[in-house]
């Protein structure tokens, strides 16, 4: 069995969980699309899986979630994830996931070299079945400090460090420029909501 804790509980440790229930023993549902414009590129993945509830610990708000092939992890639900005291042993547990990422160039640059990070959250409300949402987006603007068109990489130094990316593509590669800027945007959102009994 596998034991986490995380401090974004709220999301019952949603990304955690989809994490590890998108592992064969647990039953999970999804899609990836990958994307491209002019100076764009992009990729995003959907995930949703089930597992039901085995046990739980009100005392230490841990859950035990178990997928239909016996695989097991527990999780810690915070002291944000409202209406805990409605969870019980046998309840389905419904996680959606979705995370994205998308590369997009900046010509001229002009950006601050940066990085930013902005969270939403929402929990059920009083009284409703136990459930949150939440989100993250994570921007990073870099600048383009070289292209190197035989090797088929530019490389970007952000504000921690420096990366060669790799540009299959040639009629993309021709549009970036020493002097450039890349934007890349991180966005990651997850719900999870107790199911219905059947």
């Amino acid at each position: 069995m596998k034991k986490l804790s995380r401090r974004t509980a709220s999301l019952v440790a949603a990304s955690i969980v989809a994490a590890a229930l998108a592992t064969p023993g647990f039953a999970q549902q999804g899609a990836v699309v990958a994307g491209k414009a002019p100076g764009m590129a992009g990729i995003a993945q959907t995930v949703n899986v089930q597992a039901k509830i085995t046990k739980i610990d009100a005392k230490t708000r841990e859950v035990t979630l178990k997928g239909p092939q016996g695989n097991e992890m527990t999780i810690e639900a915070g002291p944000e994830v409202k209406n805990f005291s409605k969870l019980k042993v046998g309840d389905t547990v419904d996680v959606q996931y979705v995370e994205s990422l998308v590369l997009e160039l900046k010509k001229g640059g002009g950006m601050p070299v940066e990085r930013t990070e902005e969270k939403a959250m929402t929990s059920a409300k009083p009284g409703e079945k136990p459930g949150a949402a939440g989100g993250r987006r994570i921007t990073v603007v870099g600048d383009v400090v070289n292209v190197d068109t035989a090797a088929k990489t530019v490389t970007v130094k952000g504000p921690k460090r420096t990366v060669d990316l790799h540009v299959e593509d040639p009629e993309q590669l021709k549009m970036v420029a020493k002097g450039d800027q890349v934007q890349a945007t991180y966005t990651e959102a997850a719900a999870v909501s107790v199911l219905p009994a059947k």
